[in-house]
């Protein structure tokens, strides 16, 4: 009995602090300031951790291995590169062009750069965000200490109980509301439930969002597409309204939670693999914009995961289907957290491990105005429109790369590419076929 009412006495307090400061405010979408207090200490902190380490001589160190890369680029295009060397005419000398071109690309390329972690220019006392710091001082050492102390004994502990509710709640209430007939009130309930967790899970890894231009939030009928880090950028987004969400196919934790929201929301899952996945997903798309009382389809067109530093090649698919496309830019602030899945390293527990364990997950959101295909614009011409707004307005590197690198070599289209522009060059760009004509 002793023990019982000593573990009663350890629980009561935690429990009052888990649902009384955290769960019942996040639920009704109250902000008690508490994480705004968190933050503010916790700038402080890296600040001060900043300036130590710039005593310690290792700033110089530091801004060239973050910043520049290995080796220095020249981003001339291919004509231009080779027309220093000679004119029009073939020469051996050609070769080392292209040698120098693929040595950059084995020590450094740009692509596969941006499925590892970014690395950062001032350490955050997190030892996995950054290889190049070392002892500097005692006083800092103690501090990193402190910091994992707090990090894994106080914040994991709330955080993991924050995450179990709210995961919890959302399979459980999504089974029971879809249990109702198909109603107005069915598909209140689905959207409170939605809101209601999304929001609790935000809170189990301390997130702040920074939300920007909300007269342009996605509305009913439209289709949202959004650059994408995280798998939490659905929690994110739906932490500001609900949508229909269309993506891959997952198992674990992931799919139990994909199988449970779609019995209350007609959300769309398939196979990438499947060609009749893909055709039944372009039917349901097309259905789905034709109501405009339905909520908006969240899709992430890269179809993969990026550093938060770049954004890839979008999938035309999501843009052949017409509609409004809803643009939204997503940029997360690595100082207090390392928010990217790389998929191929990590499972999706160990990533949202390391995000709890990480000090917060601070973000911004822009809602962009909406977008519409214009006369005469193909699909893959519209899709590299809405990239191009969604990278400038989220200060992101934008590239022509396919994300589906991350996995798969490189498509011999694209060496072709290369081989027949080298080809025009040897023939003059095409002046024979000019002066035949």
């Amino acid at each position: 009995m002793e023990g019982a009412d000593l573990a009663g006495k350890l629980l009561s307090p935690w429990l009052v602090l888990v649902l009384g400061l955290i769960l019942l405010p996040s639920a009704l979408g109250v902000n008690l300031g508490v994480s705004e207090i968190y933050l503010k200490v916790l700038v402080k902190t890296l600040q001060w951790a900043t300036i130590r380490i710039e005593k310690g001589g290792r700033k110089e160190s530091i801004l060239n291995s973050a910043s520049v890369g290995i080796i220095e680029r020249d981003e001339s295009p291919m004509e231009k590169g080779l027309s220093g060397l000679r004119g029009r005419d073939f020469e051996l000398s050609d070769v080392f062009y292209f040698s120098k071109k693929g040595l950059e690309a084995i020590v450094e390329d740009e692509v596969t750069q941006r499925f590892s972690s970014e690395e950062l220019v001032s350490w955050n006392l997190l030892t996995r965000t950054n290889i190049n710091f070392h002892y500097i001082s005692l006083r800092l050492t103690t501090v990193w200490v402190l910091g994992v102390l707090v990090r894994y004994c106080i914040l994991l502990p709330l955080r993991v109980t924050l995450a179990f509710i709210g995961i919890s709640l959302l399979v459980v209430g999504t089974t029971l509301v879809g249990q109702l007939p198909d109603s107005s009130l069915r598909n209140r309930l689905s959207e409170l439930v939605h809101l209601t967790c999304c929001r609790i899970c935000v809170r189990a890894f301390s997130g702040t969002i920074h939300y920007h231009n909300k007269q342009y939030r996605p509305q009913k009928g439209g289709i949202c597409v959004a650059n994408h880090t995280s798998p939490i950028d659905v929690l994110i987004l739906t932490t500001d309204g609900c949508y229909t969400m269309v993506g891959q196919v997952h198992g674990g934790l992931l799919g139990i939670m994909q199988r449970a929201m779609v019995k209350s929301c007609p959300h769309v899952w398939f196979e990438r693999s499947e060609m009749k996945d893909r055709h039944l997903v372009t039917k349901r798309l097309k259905e789905h914009i034709a109501d405009k009382k339905k909520l908006p389809i969240l899709i992430f067109p890269e179809g993969t995961c990026i550093n938060n530093t770049s954004v890839m090649m979008f999938k035309k698919g999501s843009f052949e289907i017409g509609g409004t496309i809803h643009p939204v830019a997503i940029k997360y602030n690595p100082q207090f957290g390392d928010a990217f899945w790389n998929s191929s390293k990590y499972s999706m527990v160990s990533h949202l491990l390391r995000m709890m364990t990480s000090w917060a997950i601070v973000c911004d959101v822009w809602y962009l105005p909406p977008m519409t295909r214009e006369e005469g614009e193909d699909a893959v011409q519209f899709a590299n429109r809405v990239k191009s707004a969604i990278a400038i307005q989220g200060g992101l590197t934008e590239l022509p790369w396919d994300g589906g690198l991350k996995r798969a070599k490189v498509k011999d289209t694209f060496k072709e590419e290369q081989q027949k522009n080298y080809s025009k060059m040897i023939v003059g760009n095409g002046s024979l076929n000019a002066k035949s004509d």
